[in-house]
């Protein structure tokens, strides 16, 4: 796994452009380093890295992942979260506390996002054989932390149909009175995701519970309600 580490450096140290981590860098408030490399370079460049990855357990992803976020520089954040999306099929419940354990490192909303996009991928998978898989994400909603919180709230995205309802509205109401702005957000963004499936259903919880959500949840929740005919 080292030498995945050192492969990962070869890779994208070359492509470093100052002129643009400092964009970047401001962009995040001066709270990372930056190599300066966009997103779709980044990928690229590291696409044999994750291929070379595909036999890798789920302690070795998540030695490869944790050795990443040691890293100064934030790409190398973007890239084990890339890892991790590429192969959350290998992991399991077993692996839900490292996963917290990096939301709680380097925090910030770019990080975060992303590892509740595995969270996501990865509960789901295994919503099939059993359900009580997400009540790792109960406890996380009672985390001391705001940014495990967040995911908590977040890890339901795109599941449409799947989605555990009565969970996603508990957790929006349990956080409703937070003053947190990345929590207020997120409780708008979990209830509009799930408006695209059933409008109706978010429009009439909104209103039900109008006075307990801040006029920044209201807002992103109902975002898309016009245009959805409701």
């Amino acid at each position: 796994m080292k030498e995945i580490i050192r492969q990962c450096r070869i890779s994208l140290s070359p492509l470093a452009d100052p002129a643009r981590a400092q964009g970047m860098r401001a962009y995040m408030k001066n709270r990372f380093e930056f190599l300066g490399i966009p997103a779709p370079d980044r990928r690229k460049a590291s696409v044999d890295i994750i291929r070379q990855l595909k036999t890798a357990d789920a302690d070795q992803l998540l030695v490869v992942a944790t050795d990443l976020w040691g890293c100064k520089e934030r790409e190398y954040q973007y890239l084990a979260v890339d890892i991790l999306a590429k192969h959350y099929r290998r992991l399991g419940q077993k692996d839900v506390p490292a996963l917290l354990a990096l939301v709680q490192q380097k925090s910030w909303w770019d990080s975060v996002d992303g590892l509740a996009g595995v969270f996501g991928d990865l509960l789901r998978l295994h919503l099939t054989e059993d359900r009580k898989i997400q009540k790792t994400m109960d406890a996380a909603l009672l985390h001391e932390d705001f940014w495990v919180r967040r995911i908590a709230l977040l890890h339901q995205l795109g599941w449409r149909e799947k989605t555990d309802v009565d969970r996603l509205c508990r957790y929006a109401l349990a956080l409703a009175a937070e003053d947190e702005f990345f929590i207020r957000k997120a409780i708008g963004w979990a209830l509009r995701d799930y408006a695209w499936h059933d409008p109706a259903m978010i429009r009439a919880f909104l209103d039900q519970h109008k006075g307990q959500f801040s006029v920044l949840t209201q807002r992103e929740a109902a975002k898309n309600l016009e245009k959805l005919g409701f």
